[in-house]
């Protein structure tokens, strides 16, 4: 998908600013003009790349925001109304629990290739000061600097709490954050505004198998053996993604534990818990979920810091560890034709 792909056709932006004690609603769309009609497409596009996507569904006996979206589905609600009650009751939430921060909410029709969707644009207030001038008593100018708390995110800041629905079938993708509800850190976006389940994204999938793997490594390996195994563990999965752009998690475990059929078996629980498939393919789109896995980064206990691109890291003409009848650990770095100070 291009950015060029997403047509904006009806927006509309609210104020929930929960100092004020009232939601601040339009009764008014949003002129789309050709700056703000970029800021808009900038913001979704993000949106549809970011591997914080997650993948849910409407529980529709018991969501609020469904029904009204299957109303405006069939011409019963117009989208004015539509969007003044979304953020209405998304205010209401937020001013129950104080922790959730205030922010405008922009209501967006849009169409992907002639698809309908509806996106939630949560924009959080953002702190930042700014330059003014005032004239002053001499006639001359007095240049101050002045704080202002509801800045909207850049078209290059990501949102903690955004939704696209598709409106054919009303599936969801979602961006969200955990706050504080009741005392208990709860997504409250998809359980308590939207009403819906979620499944994992793929980011957060990514991590719970390197996280598996290594907290497997920590429990059956000896300290002096665990750093090798965790860089084979790095190496296997960034080769999976670099060739295939996806991993396959009984490949990356089969390649680490190898002829540990025991260890295997661990790791597969601990990702169970999550309620992953084991034959799941797990494929993130942004690089900045998979640069962790383009180097090697090392720290030894005497302070040395040592950063190996993975390509170098896997050729033995470059480097190599060697283990000490002490137990001591050497790095051996070879075939250098020059070195710069940086």
């Amino acid at each position: 998908m291009d950015k060029g792909d997403i047509i904006i056709r009806n927006a509309i932006v609210h104020i929930l600013d929960s100092t004020v004690g009232l939601p601040v609603l339009s009764d008014m769309e949003l002129d789309c003009g050709t700056d703000f009609n970029d800021f808009l497409r900038e913001h979704i596009y993000r949106f549809f790349v970011s591997d914080d996507v997650k993948k849910c569904e409407f529980i529709k006996d018991e969501s609020e925001v469904y029904s009204m979206i299957e109303e405006i589905k069939v011409g019963n609600i117009d989208f004015v109304t539509f969007s003044k009650a979304l953020a209405s009751k998304l205010y209401g939430i937020m001013n129950s629990n104080i922790e959730i921060p205030s922010a405008d909410l922009f209501v967006v029709l849009f169409q992907i290739n002639q698809v309908e969707h509806l996106a939630l644009l949560k924009m959080n207030y953002k702190e930042s000061f700014m330059h003014g001038t005032n004239p002053n008593d001499n006639g001359g100018n007095a240049n101050i600097i002045t704080k202002y708390r509801a800045i909207l995110p850049t078209s290059t800041q990501k949102l903690s709490e955004a939704a696209v629905i598709k409106l054919e079938d009303s599936k969801i993708r979602l961006i969200e954050k955990k706050y504080d509800i009741n005392g208990k850190k709860e997504d409250y976006f998809s359980k308590i505004f939207l009403n819906c389940s979620s499944n994992l994204s793929q980011k957060a999938k990514l991590n719970i198998v390197e996280r598996a793997i290594e907290q497997v490594q920590k429990e059956y390996y000896e300290d002096s053996e665990r750093f090798e195994e965790k860089m084979k563990a790095k190496s296997a999965i960034h080769k999976e993604l670099s060739t295939q752009g996806s991993i396959s998690i009984p490949e990356v475990v089969d390649k680490v534990f190898e002829t540990k059929p025991d260890l295997k078996e661990k790791v597969k629980e601990k990702i169970e818990k999550y309620h992953i498939n084991e034959e799941e393919i797990i494929a993130p789109k942004n690089e900045a979920t998979t640069r962790k896995f383009e180097k090697q980064y090392l720290k030894t206990d005497t302070g040395i810091e040592i950063k190996i691109p993975m390509d170098q890291y896997n050729s033995t003409d470059t480097i190599e560890f060697i283990s000490g009848d002490d137990g001591s650990i050497s790095v051996l770095i070879k075939n250098i034709g020059h070195i710069t100070s940086k």
